[in-house]
């Protein structure tokens, strides 16, 4: 007879990738300490916990500089990233002696800083610490909100992700019955057009890629390393289109599965690595054969074309 208890002895680092299947967004945290001393940290962990009385939460690792700040501090703002506000993601995500010098901001309830231009923003009064292991769950009781209705920034397998609306989720209405799929203004919109077809696109290649036991994250940055003598964690940020949370992960993963090794501040390829890079590269090229199969060369030479004068 099967044992029916769950292992749980299993890869933390697979065990990290398998969270990542779960799409989220992302935000900054903010809070003031007893002494006026402000901190930010960029968070993925928020979420609604009730709604009478109105609660959120989020967790902070135990270790982390800030914690200390959030356990005792009154209040704490949650400033929900916009889907052009990835800069300041990266920006709070790194340590540095003031995070908030140069930066935009106001103060809101209880000190804690807001900032504009968010998707939306909610000022919470400290109700309650949880224990999570290696986290500590923060619950607010929300007392003020902004909605401002832009697009969110979103987190999905170590990357950065925008939203768009599922072709299925919305039922055509019988009046557009016999109407081509993109008929109308957002299906012949550009824009939108890209957007889905790099999803739809990357959503066929992840499953090949885990084959290589990567996840995409680890893959670029494999990829960009093979391109260059050797980069910075900061200058990876840019070409790896992720959080450096994230970066660093990819980097310490790869580094301890002896496929990077560091030079200095620097990060290059080991012999490992740029074998594993040279299969990542023939895995991204059978996979673009198979997507563009049905295209003549002319129609991909223009393709090309068109995709260099955008970057």
């Amino acid at each position: 007879m099967t044992d029916p208890t769950p292992e749980t002895n299993f890869d933390p680092k697979a065990f990290r990738r398998a969270l990542g299947n779960f799409a989220t967004g992302v935000t900054i945290i903010t809070a003031v300490g007893e002494n006026g001393e402000k901190v930010g940290v960029t968070a993925s962990s928020f979420n609604s916990l009730s709604m009478d009385p109105p609660l959120v939460l989020w967790s902070s690792m135990k270790t982390a500089r800030s914690c200390e700040i959030f356990e005792t501090a009154t209040h704490f703002a949650v400033n929900i990233l916009a889907s052009d506000q990835m800069d300041m993601s990266n920006h709070f995500a790194r340590q540095q002696e003031d995070k908030f010098a140069g930066m935009d901001w106001q103060e809101g309830i209880g000190g804690a800083p807001l900032f504009p231009n968010c998707a939306g923003r909610f000022q919470c009064e400290t109700y309650d610490k949880l224990d999570g292991g290696d986290h500590w769950i923060f619950v607010g009781k929300v007392v003020a909100f902004d909605d401002f209705g832009r697009s969110p920034l979103c987190f999905h397998q170590g990357s950065y992700a925008m939203t768009f609306s599922h072709p299925g989720a919305t039922k055509k209405p019988t009046e557009n019955a016999g109407k081509p799929a993109h008929a109308g203004r957002m299906g012949n919109h550009k824009f939108f057009l890209m957007l889905q077809a790099v999803q739809g696109y990357q959503d066929r290649y992840q499953p090949k890629l885990q084959t290589l036991d990567l996840n995409l994250i680890e893959a670029r940055a494999l990829l960009v390393l093979a391109a260059s003598d050797a980069m910075t964690a900061d200058e990876l940020l840019a070409p790896l289109n992720s959080p450096m949370v994230e970066v660093k992960a990819a980097l310490a993963n790869l580094t301890g599965r002896d496929m990077i090794a560091k030079n200095g501040d620097k990060y290059i390829l080991t012999d490992a690595g740029a074998s594993k890079a040279d299969q990542c590269w023939a895995l991204a090229d059978a996979h673009a054969e198979e997507a563009f199969s049905e295209f003549s060369q002319d129609q991909m030479d223009t393709f090309t074309t068109i995709l260099r004068k955008l970057v």
